[in-house]
């Protein structure tokens, strides 16, 4: 062999050796299967739709090579065990709404709803430009896992009520399943909460072991049948003004990822928020509409039961302030809250009013 061609042969040796080097660690990782268990019934409109929309995306984005496998409640854990299950790693993620789990700490409230709390809107705005992301990172943390917002379900409704609640003293005692910290509100104006899986919501309704219950909205409320056995609605409700949908990934796999596969993870729950959320505000009102021709009697509570709801509010939110965590969230939420409002108040907000007011009411 002569000398070029020596030199040709280890030129090229040498450069797939150095390129199978570099792209080992993607060769060896090869395809991916993560195991995503998730609060919501297989086809629960809404928040179903939002974990299918994750589930294609990273499938779509990744060309096949990550891709997850759903688990509804029950096939491996149930609707309120995917968070335990997650973070001991037992399966790989979850998607779920992370207020279920403020027993293991107040501040996962921020990432759902809080009383009186942000929009959708408001919501993303803090998590993406004013310090939420990295605060669910914080928190995350402490019990081995990676969050995102991964989907949000607008402003929730008031609930469904057997009959009218004419004042604030109407909640003692009533039977209601609301969970978050706005269950907690309920519990200061005399409700026996409960936090019931959406799976058995219908059920516990028909069957009177609850009064009355909160859900998601008019899309996801109709499908879910509630219309069936309450006509009572009140359309706007305190406690979830605009609710964010959460992806928890266990910590030790998503740093196992590779940082293309990271990155697909990040934009796909982006892109789920958007979608999402796009699709339950072209849905709800039709929604509604169907409602009320089932004979669902629409309402708004009055301002004395809105002011009862602020001052239990005030209550519940101001009781966890001894810890650091929840402390820190809520002020850094707050902040972004109102310098977000302060403009959308005097854009959106006063636009909406005069073309109502221009155009008619329809």
């Amino acid at each position: 062999m002569d000398r070029r061609s020596f030199l040709k042969t280890s030129a090229l040796g040498g450069t797939a050796t150095a390129a199978a080097t570099l792209a080992a660690p993607a060769y060896a990782q090869g395809k991916r299967v993560l195991t995503m268990v998730q609060s919501w019934p297989r086809g629960f409109a809404v928040l179903d739709d939002a974990a299918t929309y994750l589930q294609e995306m990273v499938g779509a984005m990744s060309d096949g090579q990550l891709t997850i496998d759903k688990k509804a409640p029950g096939e491996l854990v149930g609707a309120l065990e995917v968070f335990d299950a997650v973070s001991s790693g037992q399966a790989d993620m979850y998607h779920s709404a992370d207020y279920y789990f403020i027993g293991q700490h107040p501040a996962y409230a921020y990432f759902t709803a809080v009383p009186f709390g942000g929009t959708a809107q408001e919501l993303t705005n803090w998590y993406h430009h004013g310090g939420g992301h990295e605060l669910h990172t914080e928190l995350g943390e402490i019990f081995n896992l990676k969050s995102f917002l991964a989907g949000n379900s607008g402003s929730q409704s008031g609930g469904w009520f057997r009959n009218e609640i004419g004042s604030a003293a109407d909640f003692n005692g009533l039977k209601f399943r609301m969970p978050g910290l706005g269950g907690k509100v309920l519990g200061k104006l005399g409700a026996s909460v409960q936090n019931i899986p959406g799976g058995e919501l219908y059920q516990a309704l028909s069957s009177g072991a609850l009064d009355g219950l909160e859900w998601v909205g008019p899309m996801a409320d109709e499908r879910a049948g509630f219309q069936e056995v309450a006509k009572v609605y009140y359309a706007a409700g305190f406690h979830e003004p605009g609710s964010g949908l959460t992806a928890g990934m266990n910590l030790d796999v998503y740093n196992d990822l590779s940082p293309q596969h990271q990155a697909i993870i990040s934009n796909a729950a982006m892109a789920t928020t958007h979608l999402q959320l796009s699709e339950t505000l072209a849905n709800n009102g039709a929604a509604l509409a169907r409602l009320q021709s089932q004979g669902v009697k629409v309402l708004q509570f009055s301002d004395d039961v809105w002011d009862a709801f602020g001052k239990a509010s005030a209550e519940v939110m101001d009781e966890n302030m001894g810890d650091e965590i929840f402390a820190k969230t809520r002020a850094s939420f707050e902040e972004s809250m109102a310098s977000s409002s302060s403009w959308i108040g005097k854009s959106d907000g006063f636009y909406v009013a005069q073309r109502d007011r221009v155009l008619g009411s329809r």
